[in-house]
């Protein structure tokens, strides 16, 4: 009995193992496809006919070098754009980021726009609603407050949008961590987990069908199509919802070649696995299927089991060595090639505390509806955020 037991544990730990190999295969197949790409277009950067840009950024506090990350959006080579900032209240510490970044830019149009009302549950969502009316132009881009660009972000971004086939444009990010262990698993999830699941998906599926927070950019009438941001401001993931809604009206997203950063906050382990779990069950309900084959992709997990399950035989450490290199491999083709992520070598070696971490958080995701998000506790039930 025990015998048979030993044998289905290390059928279904060998299987794992095939498949989490299979994926890292499909992962390095999706770099080898998006760097093709971003070679063929690097040196085509149309110089005529951009259109307007009004960038929306919702605010609520502080990020680590946020005037920084503001001041980046103000040195872009392009013709014609604004800046709308928007915060919930007047007295936000970020008021005084973007006070001072009026000061250091008169010459740039920069507004904030307080938004007193709270329309739904995402007050993200909320502002942006709020933040339209004063913003001029045709064409939007929305970001996050944390994201830092070069000088040709906008150029490379808005280019695409010149095909009307195209409804949004959408981008890779990296992450810059803080000194704090925590923040710097998060760092390395999004460089060595998250971006490769994007570029599967987009090599997978023919494109993307989602946004990303940290560059979402998208013409007015089409927004005006699917309802405005007021149609989704109950949702938690809002940036997959604009996404999922554009591409109903039968236009494709596009993954840009250009990749941002964002400055991580100082999470100790407990705020980075709140932030993990909130994520989770924020994709968990979004993509339910595709977020439970996600256990078929752990190959660290999967690896250990199979030379648990043999018991240290020969052939289980082979398995295990060839599934550890080709996750290895994934890492660092997305995180250093991809991203050109300069922190990740120096992190690398705290992947498998990232992956087997990630593994737990994937189990306990199932265990609740519940997720905290910016201090406040939410119910999430088919991608509505319900306040408890």
């Amino acid at each position: 009995m025990i015998h048979s037991i030993a044998r289905v544990l290390q059928f279904i730990a060998v299987a794992g193992c095939l498949c989490s190999s299979a994926y890292y295969l499909i992962c390095l197949w999706s770099v080898r496809g998006f760097l093709r790409g971003r070679r063929a277009n690097r040196n085509v950067q149309p110089t005529h006919g951009l259109p307007p840009v009004s960038i929306l950024k919702p605010l609520k506090g502080t990020d680590p070098d946020i005037y920084e990350s503001f001041r980046s959006h103000c040195l872009q080579d392009y013709p014609e754009y604004e800046i709308v900032f928007g915060v919930s209240e007047a007295d936000d510490p970020a008021v005084a980021s973007v006070q001072k970044l009026q000061r250091e830019f008169p010459e740039r149009a920069i507004r904030l726009v307080v938004c007193s009302q709270k329309l739904g549950a995402n007050v993200k969502v909320s502002n942006l609603e709020q933040m339209l009316a004063a913003a001029r132009y045709q064409h939007l881009l929305v970001n996050d407050s944390d994201i830092r660009v070069e000088r040709d972000y906008l150029r490379r971004v808005m280019a695409p949008l010149m095909d009307a086939h195209i409804g949004m444009v959408t981008c890779l990010y990296r992450g810059v961590p803080a000194a704090t262990f925590g923040s710097r698993l998060e760092a390395l999830g999004i460089s060595t987990d998250f971006c490769p699941g994007v570029l599967v998906a987009r090599q997978l599926e023919g494109g993307v069908r989602f946004g990303l927070g940290s560059t979402l950019a998208f013409r007015r009438a089409d927004l005006e199509k699917i309802g405005g941001f007021r149609s989704f401001v109950d949702f938690l993931a809002d940036d997959y919802e604009l996404g999922q809604r554009i591409t109903g009206l039968g236009l494709r997203v596009e993954l840009s070649d250009v990749v941002v950063e964002t400055h991580l906050p100082a999470y100790n382990v407990a705020g980075f696995l709140a932030h993990q779990l909130r994520w989770a069950r924020s994709v968990r309900d979004a993509r339910a299927k595709g977020y439970i084959g996600l256990v078929s992709t752990y190959g660290m997990m999967w690896a250990m089991l199979v030379v648990i399950a043999a018991g240290g035989g020969w052939w289980s450490w082979l398995a295990f060595g060839v599934t550890v290199l080709l996750r290895f491999a994934v890492a660092i083709a997305v995180g250093s090639a991809v991203l050109e992520d300069r922190r990740l070598l120096e992190n690398l070696w705290l992947l498998p505390v990232r992956d087997l971490t990630a593994v737990g958080v994937w189990a306990v995701s199932f265990a609740g509806h519940s997720v905290t998000w910016r201090g406040d506790r939410f119910l999430l039930k088919k991608g509505r955020l319900i306040r408890l």
